[in-house]
């Protein structure tokens, strides 16, 4: 229900007649102009239902700002947690079963109001606790890469540049000096 596709009536009829043009077409002789005419109408039908659906992300934005914060508010629990160093980092899915959204459907509000994917949103706070972990131990980079849930380190060191500007040890060395 959250996630439905919510329409005035009269975008429903707009919607219908656009289905109804493709079902007209698809029943009459076909010619050499048939699969332009369908094609056509289909684009028009799936032009309509990005306006639409555009729009919802933008009149919605109460509703949405009270998922973005359940979504950070969870993100911020699992990084403080132990089950962090347990579980590993939380999914897309799972974030997304958590606010009973679609996982694609929490990727594009999050988009939306934020600016960042669920996944990049996961990456932040991912690093964040990687960063306070550099910062306040001095367990090796592998140490903590696998206890930040990474099973190749060297993944750990490529995220946490392409995020920072800086590899874990750099971060670690300009933080001390």
């Amino acid at each position: 229900v959250t996630e439905a596709l919510h329409l005035s009536e009269k975008e429903r009829i707009i919607l219908f007649e656009c289905v109804q043009s493709i079902n007209e077409e698809l029943n009459e002789n076909i010619d050499v102009h048939s699969q332009n005419i369908i094609v056509s109408n289909i684009d028009l039908l799936l032009n309509y239902c990005l306006r639409y659906y555009g729009r919802q992300m933008i009149t919605r934005r109460h509703s949405n700002r009270s998922v973005v914060n359940k979504v950070e508010s969870l993100l911020r629990g699992h990084f403080r947690s132990e089950s962090s160093h347990t579980q590993g980092w939380p999914t897309v899915a799972y974030l997304a079963e958590q606010v009973h959204l679609s996982p694609s459907y929490l990727s594009d509000l999050l988009k939306s109001e934020t600016g960042k994917t669920a996944q990049e949103h996961i990456h932040y706070h991912l690093i964040e606790a990687a960063k306070d972990v550099l910062i306040s131990s001095d367990k090796t980079v592998s140490e903590i890469a696998l206890q930040m849930g990474f099973t190749h380190p060297n993944y750990f060191n490529k995220l946490f540049k392409s995020k920072t500007g800086r590899t874990p040890v750099q971060f670690r060395n300009h933080i001390n000096s």
